[in-house]
């Protein structure tokens, strides 16, 4: 056979020596992320990880999985590619926060039509920003060049995370009770949810551009859009060494009005006055857009807050005084009331 008629997998559209050239790149990045548990630098086939089982007396394991969603539409939109990665983390990494548990470790899955060594970089360079807030190894993960698939320009993200809490700490719920505080501790933003509606009223309804004027925000859309999602690890951690934290919901899919019902006793409703914060103006302009109804924008997004933690009344001042000293907006934006078996466990209030 001649060498015109010669077909090699990189004639087909995976080229293995970019693979290469992609992981030298990402090395000194994962490193940074290195925890002393960690037994072995990337590039086996499975990540090592030694728990240190004398920290605790009876450890509980806690996974959680996520992707970044139609979010990363904007990223391919404006070819901005180092957020994302933190976006991914952080839809992990808050998960199994609200149950206790520490970060140990986490993984990532990269899925492309065509790997450009200096894109995945740059993506991963998020992923490790991501895990360095989260406390939590970067120990492994997969690159997937997967054309005819995906369109060159195209790829998707997945994460995977491994925590741990004693089972005497774990948080479940349990233990919320009539009269405990509601607070919100604010996101940065959109966070990861609800953007497939975010760029239909963005860009069909508004008629903007990736590089247009955010309104009212004096940055772009694509500023606005790929904020980074917040991570509370350090947050909540800090104040479990301290405090008694009854129920915390992360707020993502399903907003305020699907997340807080999850953590819930059956006896049990939280009442949320929406005067309680200050909204972002963002939230204020995809609702003029497509003129939404209002449990619509509360079941979609966050509304500005991305955790809500349900908290002893007597200890609630004292928790918004420590989550304001970590950086953290905070407010007291309800209460725990009783509930008929039958009825809403949550009502949203205006007053």
């Amino acid at each position: 056979m001649s060498d015109a008629h010669q077909v090699t997998y990189k004639s087909a559209g995976v080229d293995i020596s970019a693979g290469n050239n992609f992981v030298n790149l990402i090395k000194p990045l994962v490193k940074a992320t290195s925890r002393p548990e960690v037994l072995a630098d990337i590039g086996g086939f499975g990540g090592l990880f030694s728990l240190n089982v004398a920290k605790y007396k009876n450890p509980v394991l806690v996974s959680g999985t996520d992707g970044v969603g139609t979010k990363l539409k904007i990223a391919f939109m404006a070819d901005r590619h180092d957020t994302v990665g933190i976006d991914l983390v952080a839809m992990c990494v808050n998960d199994i926060i609200v149950q206790g548990a520490e970060p140990l470790f986490f993984l990532d899955y990269l899925a492309t039509g065509k790997l450009i060594p200096e894109k995945g970089a740059e993506i991963v360079k998020g992923i490790a920003e991501g895990c360095k807030q989260a406390g939590c190894a970067l120990i492994g993960g997969e690159t997937a060049e997967m054309p005819g698939f995906y369109s060159d320009d195209d790829y998707d993200l997945a994460g995977f995370t491994v925590g741990v809490v004693d089972r005497d700490h774990i948080i479940d719920g349990s233990s919320i009770a009539v009269g405990n505080c509601l607070i919100g501790i604010a996101s940065s933003g959109l966070h990861s949810n609800g953007y497939s509606l975010v760029r239909k009223l963005i860009f069909e309804h508004l008629g903007l551009s990736i590089d247009s004027e955010f309104p009212g925000s004096g940055t772009s859309v694509a500023e606005t859009l790929l904020t980074p999602t917040r991570i509370y690890v350090r947050s909540i951690h800090n104040l479990l060494k301290d405090f008694t934290i009854n129920g915390i919901a992360h707020i993502t899919g399903g907003g305020l009005l699907e997340n807080v019902p999850r953590i819930l006793p059956k006896s049990c409703r939280a009442t949320i006055r929406l005067n309680a914060w200050q909204r972002p103006h963002l939230f204020n302009v995809l609702r003029d857009a497509g003129n939404l109804e209002r449990d619509e924008m509360y079941r979609t997004f966050n509304m500005g807050i991305g955790m809500v933690l349900v908290v002893e009344d007597e200890q609630a001042e004292e928790i918004l005084d420590r989550l304001r000293g970590l950086g953290e907006q905070a407010w007291i934006i309800g209460d725990i009331r009783e509930c008929d078996v039958d009825s809403s466990h949550i009502m949203l209030v205006e007053e």
